[in-house]
C-alpha cells in the first residue's frame, strides 16, 4: 500500500498495477474502502483492510466492472450513488450505454469485452446510497455525472485532496497505454453515459483547485494547484 494523504492509502493491482482501491481512515477505527477495483484484487484488499483495522463499508465511485470487482467478496456493506444502483446490481459486465465500437484501435475493441468479464466480480447488493454533500470518512461526496450517471468523487477541503474514480484518466484507455506524465484526460466517449456531462464534471473538479487528484487508474497527480491541468483535459477529445 501507498499512503497518498493523511489517513488515505492506495492499493494498486491487476494488469500493470492499473486498478486502484483507496482505504480511508474512519472515525472510531477501521477503514472505508472507496472503489473496488477488479476481482483479482480481493485477497490483497482483504489483507489491506485487516492491517488498517478492519473494513467498515465499501463506497463505489461507480458501478463499471473494473470498479466493483471486490465489492461482493469482502463481506462489508456496499454503498453507491442512487443513479448507480441498477447497474451495480446488474449481472452485466458491459454497461448498456457503453459503445466499444467507438474505440479507434481494433485490437483494443476486441480485448476489452474479455477484460471486463475478467475484472468483474459480478452483481453487488447495495445496502444504501450516498449523494452530493454526504460525508464519508471526513470527505464530502460530490456528484460527477457523465462517464457514469451516478459517478461520485470524495473531496476533503482542508488539504484539497480529491478521490475521483473515473472522473479523469491518467491513462489512454482507447489505446491501452499511459498518458505523458502530468497529463490528464476525460474518459473516452466509448465508455460514457454522456460525454458532454463528463467534460463538465472535469471542469467541476478543476474549480475545486485540488492539490491531489487520486483517480481510479494510475498514480495520483500532485501539484500546488491542478486546475489548469484539469481544464486542459476537459478541452480534449
Amino acid at each position: 500500500m501507498e499512503r497518498v494523504a493523511d489517513g488515505v492509502w492506495l492499493l494498486r493491482g491487476d494488469l500493470r498495477k492499473s486498478m486502484n482501491i483507496y482505504f480511508l481512515e474512519d472515525e472510531g477505527g477501521g477503514v472505508v474502502q472507496f472503489d473496488a477495483g477488479s476481482k483479482g484484487m480481493t485477497k490483497k484488499a482483504r489483507r489491506a483492510a485487516e492491517q488498517l483495522g478492519g473494513l467498515k463499508r465499501i463506497v463505489l465511485g461507480h458501478a463499471h466492472a473494473d470498479h466493483r470487482g471486490t465489492a461482493s467478496r469482502l463481506g462489508a456493506p456496499v454503498y453507491c450513488h442512487p443513479d448507480e444502483v441498477a447497474d451495480a446490481e446488474s449481472d452485466a459486465s458491459i454497461t448498456p450505454y457503453m459503445d466499444l465500437s467507438q474505440l479507434p484501435v481494433a485490437p483494443v475493441r476486441w480485448i476489452y469485452p474479455f477484460l471486463l468479464r475478467r475484472w468483474d466480480g459480478g452483481a453487488v447488493k447495495i445496502a444504501g446510497t450516498v449523494s452530493e454533500n454526504d460525508e464519508v470518512a471526513g470527505f464530502r461526496v460530490i456528484h460527477f455525472p457523465g462517464h457514469a450517471p451516478g459517478l461520485i468523487g470524495l473531496w476533503r477541503e482542508r488539504d484539497r485532496v480529491a478521490l475521483v474514480s473515473d472522473v479523469v484518466y491518467f491513462v489512454d484507455s482507447a489505446r491501452f497505454k499511459p498518458l505523458p506524465e502530468g497529463e490528464a484526460s476525460v474518459p473516452h466517449p466509448a465508455w460514457a453515459w454522456d460525454h458532454g456531462q463528463a467534460k463538465e464534471s472535469v471542469r467541476k473538479l478543476a474549480a475545486l483547485e485540488p492539490a491531489v487528484v487520486a483517480a481510479g487508474h494510475a498514480e495520483p497527480l500532485h501539484g500546488e494547484n491542478l486546475r489548469e491541468t484539469l481544464e486542459l483535459a476537459a478541452e480534449k477529445l
